[in-house]
């Protein structure tokens, strides 16, 4: 059979999803059309020994494609297929992990004392940037949330999620610190000697490329994201706002993007947003005598987390902040009941050491690390009986 009878394959499929006025047709009959006119075609080719030969080409020319397909994907180079991001990394030896220290060990710790560079206006908290002696950029933040977040990172990143390096400065001296601030006057002591500092950083080599949402994500209905909504009613981090979702990506290499929960301030304290900052955000007394858990059924469980907002919010004219509590409510309610055993499995590795160190790394008392970390090892413990 001559070479110019068979026709190409390229051709055929034109023509079966292509009609007469030539707009392509309906789905499943170009579908079917195609079908039929490939068999017809095949049909053809194999019943000649040229066309046989043409098998035999288009054979080799398939399998090289295949095979630079194959290279290029392995090398990830621009092949159009991302690498899958992170939200929870195995974290090994758990009791081997040093929670004094933290996400950034002792090797990354800021090298003191700081400059000033800008205030960040971003959040609720008073915050400026700080450059230290070895040129790095810090976020340092006053205020309530300064020791509960340092306590609270450590303890995610204990048990495999992704967390910020920080660390808490009982007095930070600052270089060229303005004599007015727009926030946090009162905080900043005097003649550049700042009490009370979290200084925190995204991990080396991350930078901050966007938001997360709680509902839409990658990782939604997974056992990691199931956990992580755990993590967040144990350490009571109730406010669950996007901006305070991270994802982070590198530099340079293109590897998988992080996702992470970057603003744990309001943690160690109150399930939810109460009538002061005071009472909600590292309070003691309430964080102790809360239980983590509220109703265990046979699938699933609900946590005491995250409470409804004060009705005084509605009179406040703080109506955005009060709907958006109440819609994020889901995130404590209807947990699988394995996802929350499998985070305990992890949580119940960690000594009472490493969960006293997580509160002596953020500055507070010796009475207060004790009460601290009975009260993190009775909601572990919640966990552990499931």
């Amino acid at each position: 059979m001559p070479a110019g009878s068979l026709a190409s394959p390229k051709n055929l499929i034109k023509k079966a999803v292509s009609n007469e006025s030539g707009t392509t047709s309906a789905a499943g009959h170009a579908t079917l059309d195609g079908s039929r006119h490939f068999v017809r075609w095949f049909t053809e080719l194999v019943s000649s020994k040229e066309g046989l030969r043409m098998i035999r080409v288009h054979t080799l020319g398939l399998a090289v494609a295949a095979l630079l397909l194959s290279i290029q994907f392995s090398l990830g180079q621009d092949s159009g297929i991302s690498v899958a991001p992170i939200l929870w990394a195995d974290p090994g030896d758990i009791p081997a992990r040093d929670l004094f220290w933290g996400p950034g060990g002792q090797d990354h710790q800021p090298a003191l004392p700081v400059e000033f560079l800008a205030e960040d206006l971003k959040g609720t908290s008073p915050k400026f940037e700080v450059r230290d002696s070895d040129g790095k950029k810090w976020t340092a933040k006053l205020g309530l949330e300064a020791k509960p977040e340092t306590a609270a990172a450590r303890l995610l990143w204990a048990v495999g999620y992704s967390a910020n390096e920080n660390y808490f400065v009982p007095n930070l001296q600052v270089k060229n610190l303005p004599a007015a601030l727009s926030r946090g006057q009162s905080l900043t002591g005097h003649d550049g000697n700042v009490p009370n500092v979290r200084l925190q950083r995204h991990p080396h080599p991350y930078k901050r490329v966007g938001n997360w949402n709680w509902r839409h994500n990658p990782f939604y209905g997974t056992r990691e994201f199931n956990g992580l909504r755990v993590m967040m009613g144990l350490i009571a981090n109730w406010d669950l706002k996007d901006e305070n979702n991270a994802i982070l990506d590198r530099d340079k290499d293109g590897g998988p993007k992080l996702y992470e929960v970057s603003d744990v301030g309001t943690a160690m304290g109150t399930s939810g947003k109460s009538y002061t900052d005071k009472v909600s955000k590292g309070n003691l007394s309430v964080y102790r005598r809360t239980r983590l858990i509220s109703h265990v059924h046979d699938d699933y469980i609900d946590l005491n987390f995250p409470k409804c907002p004060p009705l005084s919010e509605l009179f406040e004219f703080e109506w955005g902040f009060f709907f958006h509590q109440l819609s994020i409510r889901w995130v404590g309610k209807h947990i699988p009941r394995r996802d929350a055993k499998w985070i305990a499995s992890l949580l119940s590795q960690l000594t009472t050491k490493q969960i006293g160190d997580a509160f002596r790394a953020a500055g507070y008392s010796p009475a207060e690390i004790e009460a601290y970390t009975q009260a993190v090892l009775s909601r572990i413990q919640e966990l552990d009986s499931l």
